[in-house]
C-alpha cells in the first residue's frame, strides 16, 4: 500500500473523535496525537521503502524509532494507542495489554522449553508475526517477569520490531523498589535509547466523566442481601461450589451461564496470576465480587492479585458487581500510581458508559500470538 493511498492517519482520526457529541478534545491529547502521527508518518514510509528495495537491492530501510508513551491516569493513553493502532495501514500489527504479553510469554517459554535459548527462539517467533507491538499499561512488579523483559526487550527491537508503549510510569520509575531491581537497570537505559520518551501531562482524568452511576457497588456491612438479589436478576439457574479457571479450581459462592459470584479471599487470596483471571474473564461477562477489605501492606499480596484482577476485566470489558469494606475511593491505604490507576478504573466500571459496552470475551488484544507465523507482510 503506497502512501498515498493511506486514507487517515492519527491527527485525522483525532479530528473526527472530537467532532463526536460529548467529546472533549484536549490539549495534551492533541500534542501526543501529533508524536502518534510523526511514527505513523515513519512506519508508512518505512513499509513503502522495504517493499520498494524486496527483490531490488540487498540493503532495507532503517526502522523507525518506536515511542513510550507514559502519565497520569485516566488521561487517554489507551484511547490514543487505540486510534494510532486501528489507523497503521499495516498486517503485521499487534495490540495487547501488558498483563496479557507477559501471561504470553510464560506460557509460550514453557512450549520452547526444548529450546537451546527459549526466550530468545519467542523472540524469533514474535518478530516474524510483528513489526509494531503495542503493548499497553506497562509496569513491572514482579522479579520473573524484569529479568526476562529486559532480554526480550533486547531480542526485539535487534530484529526489528517497533515498539509503541503506555505506561503510568516514565522508563525510570518502572519497578520501582523491586527485588534486585539493579539487574532490570539496563532494561531501563535500553527503553530510554530505542524510543522517543513522552510524558502525556494531562491534567483531567477522563474516567471521572459521565458519572451516571449503577448501584454496582456497595458495603459489605449491608450483608449479601442486595448482591443475591442482583444476580437471581441475571441469573436463571445457579450452582455452588467450584469452577474450573486454567488450570485451577476455584471456590465461587454462586455460578451461572455468564455469571460467578466469589469472595474476595477465593479469589484473590489463592496462588493465582494472571492466566486464571484472563479465563475468569473470557467466560464471564460479570462477575460479583464480595467483601474487598482496604488495601494495606498486611495483605499485599492479595492487593497484588486484586490489582491484576481489575486490570483483567477492565480490559476485557467484564461487569463488576462488588461489595467493600470500605467506600471504594478509600479503598488503599497508601497513594501510589497503582492505587491512583485502581481506583480510577473501578470508578469507570460503575458508569452506565462502561456498563454499557460489550463485553470482549477472548477479543482481549489484537493481531498475532508470538508462536503465530507470517512470512512476506511488514
Amino acid at each position: 500500500m503506497h502512501f498515498e493511498q493511506i486514507v487517515m492517519g492519527p491527527v485525522a482520526w483525532y479530528k473526527q473523535a472530537c467532532e463526536k457529541a460529548g467529546f472533549v478534545c484536549d490539549a495534551a491529547q492533541t500534542a501526543a496525537i501529533e508524536e502518534l502521527e510523526v511514527l505513523w508518518h515513519q512506519l508508512v514510509e518505512f513499509k513503502h521503502k522495504r517493499n520498494k528495495f524486496l527483490g531490488r537491492t540487498l540493503l532495507s530501510p532503517s526502522v523507525p524509532k518506536g515511542l513510550y508513551l507514559w502519565g497520569g491516569v485516566g488521561r487517554g493513553k489507551t484511547f490514543l494507542m487505540d486510534g494510532f493502532f486501528q489507523c497503521l495501514p499495516y498486517r503485521r500489527k499487534r495490540r495487547i495489554h501488558f498483563h496479557y504479553f507477559m501471561a504470553e510469554i510464560h506460557h509460550e517459554m514453557k512450549k520452547l522449553s526444548h529450546e537451546r535459548d527459549p526466550l530468545m527462539a519467542l523472540a524469533d517467533n514474535i518478530a516474524q508475526a510483528t513489526r509494531v507491538l503495542c503493548l499497553d499499561e506497562l509496569h513491572v512488579d514482579d522479579i520473573t517477569d524484569a529479568m526476562i523483559l529486559g532480554r526480550l526487550l533486547a531480542a526485539l527491537f535487534a530484529r526489528g520490531v517497533v515498539l509503541l508503549t503506555s505506561s503510568n510510569y516514565a522508563p525510570d520509575g518502572l519497578y520501582p523498589n523491586g527485588l534486585q531491581r539493579k539487574n532490570f537497570l539496563p532494561a531501563i537505559e535500553l527503553l530510554k535509547h530505542e524510543l522517543k520518551i513522552l510524558h502525556f501531562d494531562g491534567k483531567k482524568d477522563y474516567r471521572m466523566l459521565h458519572m451516571v452511576r449503577d448501584p454496582v457497588y456497595m458495603l459489605s456491612e449491608e450483608g449479601s442481601e442486595p448482591m443475591a438479589s442482583l444476580f437471581d436478576y441475571l441469573a436463571d439457574k445457579t450452582d455452588a461450589g467450584f469452577i474450573a479457571a486454567g488450570s485451577a479450581k476455584i471456590s465461587v459462592v454462586r455460578a451461572a451461564e455468564g455469571v460467578v459470584w466469589f469472595d474476595f479471599k477465593a479469589l484473590c487470596g489463592g496462588n493465582y496470576d494472571q492466566t486464571e483471571y484472563i479465563a475468569i474473564a473470557h467466560r464471564y461477562h460479570t462477575i460479583f465480587l464480595s467483601e474487598i477489605p482496604r488495601m494495606t501492606p498486611d495483605n499485599a499480596a492479595c492487593a497484588r492479585r486484586f490489582t491484576w484482577l481489575i486490570d483483567v476485566l477492565y480490559d476485557n470489558h467484564v461487569k463488576l458487581v462488588a461489595s467493600f469494606d470500605v467506600v471504594h475511593a478509600n479503598l488503599y491505604a497508601a497513594d501510589s500510581s497503582e492505587s491512583q490507576r485502581i481506583t480510577s478504573r473501578l470508578t469507570e466500571m460503575q458508569t452506565h458508559r462502561y456498563l454499557a459496552e460489550p463485553h470482549k470475551r477472548a477479543k482481549s488484544h489484537q493481531g498475532e500470538s508470538p508462536s503465530a507465523k507470517k512470512s512476506g507482510a511488514i
